[in-house]
Order: C-alpha cells, then structure tokens, then sequence
C-alpha cells in the first residue's frame, strides 16, 4: 500500500536527517499523526517546540499542518493562515501556532502579530515559508523538508538542536510501526 524507505545522513550540523518517501497522502496523513502524538508523548508543548515546515508551493505543507492539528483536535476545521498569518489552535496541551508566512512582505510584520507574547510556552509552532520570518522567528527545533515525488511526497525530518536528536530517533522508531510498508 505505502512504499518507504528510510535512512539518515550527516547535514550540515551535527544532527541526522532521516527521509521517508510516502506513496500517498494516507501516508503523509500517518506521519503526521505519529509526529503529532510524539509531540504529546515527548511533552513537546512545555519548552515550546518551533517545527519549520519547508518546500516549494504545493509540497503538502498544510496538508501535514492539518493532520497534525487534527490529530490534538478531531474533525477541527483547519484552514491555511495564508492570508491571516497566524491561527491558534487551543488545546489540553497548549495552543498550536499554524503560521504561514507565504505573504509577508518584512519579517517585523511579525512584531504587529506579537508574535512574542503568542511563542510563550506552552505551544507547538508549525511555520509555514520560515525564510520570510527570519530575524524575528525563534530558530526551530525541528525541519520538516516536503517535496512531490511520483503520486506521493518525501519527507525529511532534521533536529536542529541537540537536545531533538533523541527525538527525531524515537520519532524513527515510531514512523516504522505506524507507516505500512511493502
């Protein structure tokens, strides 16, 4: 049903990238669920986890940012900040931060959306077009890379801090048993 294939490799830092390469979007529905419950499972909401989502237009990243919410928040409609910046999705956890920063012109129009009182732990940040918002964002903790390829996507998953190299390994693990592969 689902055709994988995961391995890691040295980037540019100390951490590992892993990938996955996901038939269809049951699969990236699968991997963004595991990523949400390990999300919970890690207490990822109490340090305030900063996830950029990164790929050219079309990629599926809001498609991973609805799954993932919906995971904290079933039959949640979840619509694309594409023009509203930000929406907050409160949850038992925390809030979700679904940014989208497609459309920003200058990162300190981030400054207008006090984005610093928002990013104030307990949260989860899923950000949408990171570059748009440098200087201003708070470096992430983790990076999602989504690409198309043949009818599905590849997925690569990199810590950006030490402190999420056990995570993205335990995240691996957990990938392995929820992800069906031929």
């Amino acid at each position: 049903m689902v055709h994988s294939e995961t391995h890691s490799s040295k980037n540019d830092g100390a951490s590992e990238k892993c990938e996955w390469h996901l038939a269809d979007e049951a699969a990236t529905q699968a991997f963004a669920e595991a990523c949400a419950e390990m999300c919970r499972d890690e207490s990822a909401f109490q340090s305030g986890l900063v996830v950029y989502l990164q790929g050219d237009l079309g990629a599926g990243k809001s498609f991973f940012s609805r799954a993932f919410i919906q995971c904290f928040l079933p039959n949640q409609k979840v619509k694309s900040p594409t023009y509203t910046l930000v929406e907050t999705y409160p949850t038992e956890h925390g809030p979700i931060l679904h940014f989208d920063l497609y459309r920003l012109c200058d990162p300190e129009e981030l400054e207008f959306l006090a984005i610093r009182d928002l990013m104030t732990p307990p949260f989860i940040a899923l950000v949408e077009w990171p570059s748009k918002g440098a200087g201003i964002l708070p470096e992430a903790d983790l990076r999602i890379e989504l690409a198309p390829e043949d009818t599905g996507r590849k997925i690569s998953i990199t810590p950006m801090k030490p402190a999420f190299e056990a995570f993205v390994r335990k995240l691996t693990k957990k990938i392995g048993t929820v992800i069906d592969y031929d």
